[in-house]
């Protein structure tokens, strides 16, 4: 970030901007542009190729590529003299960022953060790659160089370059899917994908693969559901083994919640710091269902600490959360979440100090070691290297007196970090990561029966439907009191899903009717008519140099994975097969790239494990705040369902009309003699209705 000489000297344009990112780089030397038709326009006046740098306000080599080129005088006057540079936020614009990842990763094999991609005035990539440094080293060209080569092609050589920009973009062009797969999924795909999975699987640390390692929660997602499906305990097994070693490890932030980036080494020990809001809400759902399946209520209690993060450090007064922390304070990366012996000793007493350190691995030499520069005795990433029952047995103390004093322990370390300078916190507010958000609290408050966590859901759903909409339309940004960027497929998705199980945890009609409106103006914006699908784009826009899909589940599961579930969930809820035909076009039409590689598409692989079946659709007959419809609804979130929609129907009324106009095969399940009723139905085919909690639970542990 820039000095506060910089700060004083230089203004550019993107002063302007609202991403946290973008106001970042203000007051570099460079003359940066945002995304728009005015560097394009100046770009094909000046004959000039357009440098694009993409990158979000947490990501720390973009800090280091901003602090060693950007704020380079030599540097910036190369680029102003010879390029148009541009700055997009990744989390603003994912549309560019997918298009300009996907040629990035062509050119080079690979991608990431700080992306830097050169492009014709007509925006189309002929060179690219990921950080650069300001001079070469590491095998890696730098930053002078690279420039200097591409201006001196551009003028010797251009033809070259745009051959290259026409191959790209023809490549670009042609990944989207061409329709139907004549290979329908079937049940099959689930052997096929568990199978990889176990060949990537680590048993001794959990997680898949080596270095550095991601929580990948949606692959823990379906192995609950192989595991439900199958019967195989290997499953439960490598979800179990991973989620223990991921809250053990440093990876957690253990007297904060929540969880950071990915860990850079294979034991979950040393972290990448920043924190998503997507991660949270996936890994709360990881941990949620985890409990479901097992009952051990350590997964409960993760699951509660990530959503005290989130309601502590990354809720806005309106009610939405914001994208994310950094990694950085202070300009160090981690310096905020280390701790050294002596520090804790100030706050706990040599005692204190000396069980808490044995626990958590706070050590004399320490565990993590700053860029460039060190701590006197060493600092440590806080993690548990043995279970609390067995620390106690080797100290000879009472387990449950040693868990209650450690919890006031981390209150008060807590407490004495919050002093520190903290990380730089993204403010923005984005709908798809709300979106997640609402879901995983509307869940998680049903499954631990903590209803502050779903009016917390109920503020953000309403923050995104008052502020964040125009003329019916979901926009994708809100900071600073301004609400813009037309919405994209991921957002439509997210916030459906989000609604859905709001509306299953209260029983609201308002926020299923929501959702069905969302789901028919997210497949008339975004259905790709010839080719099956959603664009990630909406087709009201113009395209950009592709129009393009995604279905790769990564960090965050795809929009078309997301959008696929809301629309199975719709299906059974409403009984509407306009929903449901679109669910499984979804699935012929990427069917051969999942049955090639099913392991890259594990959310889908769930969705796909719901739409097969066997399914059931729960009704509780009864008012919507009825305490025994609340008695039922708990009965029904104490198990671990994965196949299985909930509907609420009230006896009479405007909730009871509004539900009957969006789901009409509902209207005959009703309260038996004035009684809050279940009614467990298979394919709309009920089973004998019980008002008695216990027989609820023997119906649903039918098979």
């Amino acid at each position: 970030m820039a000095a506060e000489a910089n700060l004083q000297e230089h203004t550019n344009r993107l002063i302007r901007e609202k991403s946290p990112y973008l106001l970042q780089h203000a007051h570099n030397p460079v003359d940066w542009y945002p995304w728009g038709a005015e560097a394009f326009e100046r770009a094909k006046a000046e004959d000039k190729p357009i440098f694009l740098s993409i990158g979000y306000s947490t990501c720390h080599w973009c800090h280091v590529m901003e602090r060693e080129s950007f704020e380079n005088e030599e540097i910036a006057r190369m680029l102003n003299e010879q390029f148009v540079p541009v700055k997009v936020d990744r989390e603003e614009r994912p549309d560019l960022d997918q298009v300009y990842m996907t040629a990035v990763t062509a050119l080079s094999g690979s991608g990431g953060w700080p992306m830097t991609v050169f492009l014709t005035p007509e925006g189309k990539p002929f060179y690219g790659g990921t950080y650069y440094p300001p001079e070469s080293r590491w095998g890696r060209p730098g930053m002078r160089e690279l420039l200097t080569a591409i201006t001196k092609t551009w003028r010797e050589d251009r033809q070259r370059l745009m051959e290259s920009a026409e191959q790209l973009t023809v490549y670009l062009q042609q990944t989207r899917a061409a329709g139907a797969s004549e290979a329908p999924l079937t049940a099959a795909v689930f052997d096929a994908a568990y199978r990889q999975y176990v060949s990537q699987f680590d048993e001794a640390r959990g997680g898949f693969g080596e270095a550095p390692k991601f929580p990948r929660p949606h692959t823990l997602l379906f192995l609950l559901r192989y595991w439900d499906r199958s019967g195989e305990a290997q499953a439960l097994a490598m979800a179990e083994t991973t989620l223990e070693r991921m809250a053990s490890g440093g990876i957690h932030d253990h007297l904060g919640g929540g969880f950071h980036r990915y860990s850079v080494d294979a034991e979950w020990l040393v972290p990448h710091f920043e924190k998503m809001l997507y991660d949270q809400a996936l890994l709360a759902r990881a941990y949620l269902e985890a409990f479901q399946a097992t009952g051990k209520t350590a997964y409960a209690d993760v699951a509660r600490g990530i959503f005290e993060y989130v309601l502590r450090d990354l809720a806005d007064a309106g009610g939405a959360f914001y994208a994310a922390e950094d990694a950085d304070s202070e300009g160090v990366e981690g310096k905020f979440y280390v701790w050294a012996p002596q520090e804790i000793e100030a706050v706990l007493g040599a005692e204190g100090a000396e069980l808490f350190c044995g626990f958590y691995g706070v050590r004399p030499g320490g565990n993590f070691a700053f860029e460039g520069a060190s701590v006197p005795g060493g600092v440590s990433i806080a993690h548990v290297e043995r279970p609390l029952e067995a620390f106690a047995a080797l100290r000879r103390l009472n387990p449950a007196e040693l868990a209650q004093r450690f919890r006031a322990d981390r209150e008060r370390l807590l407490a004495v970090r919050s002093r520190r300078v903290r990380p730089h916190r993204d403010d923005k507010v984005l709908t798809d990561w709300n979106g997640l958000m609402i879901s995983a609290l509307a869940f998680g408050g049903a499954a631990l029966d903590e209803p502050r966590y779903i009016r917390a859901a109920e503020a953000a759903a309403m923050f995104v439907l008052s502020k964040m909409q125009r003329d019916g339309r979901l926009l994708h940004r809100y900071r600073d009191g301004e609400a813009a960027i037309d919405a994209f497929l991921d957002d439509y998705a997210c916030f459906i899903g989000g609604l859905l199980d709001l509306y299953e945890a209260t029983g609201d009609p308002r926020w299923l009717r929501e959702a069905v409106r969302l789901a028919d103006l997210m497949l008339a914006e975004f259905w790709d008519e010839e080719g099956g699908g959603l664009f990630l784009r909406s087709l009201r826009l113009e395209p950009l140099v592709a129009r393009t899909k995604e279905l790769y589940d990564g960090a965050v599961p795809s929009g078309n994975s997301v959008a696929a579930l809301g629309l199975v969930r719709l299906a059974k809820m409403t009984g509407e097969r306009r929903f449901e035909k679109k669910a499984e076009a979804i699935f012929r039409v990427f069917g051969e790239d999942v049955g090639r590689l099913p392991m890259a598409y594990p959310y889908l692989l769930c969705v796909l494990d719901l739409a097969l079946g066997p399914s059931r659709e729960v009704v509780l007959a009864g008012g919507v705040g009825d305490p025994d419809v609340g008695m039922l609804r708990q009965v029904v979130y104490r198990r671990f369902l994965p196949r299985r929609v909930l509907l609420v129907h009230p006896p009479s009324g405007e909730s009871a009309e509004m539900v009957e106009s969006l789901a009409p095969w509902l209207k005959d399940q009703r309260p038996l003699n004035g009684r809050a009723t279940a009614y467990v139905c298979q394919d709309y085919a009920c089973l004998q209705p019980t008002t008695d909690p216990q027989e609820l639970e023997r119906l649903l542990e039918l098979r």
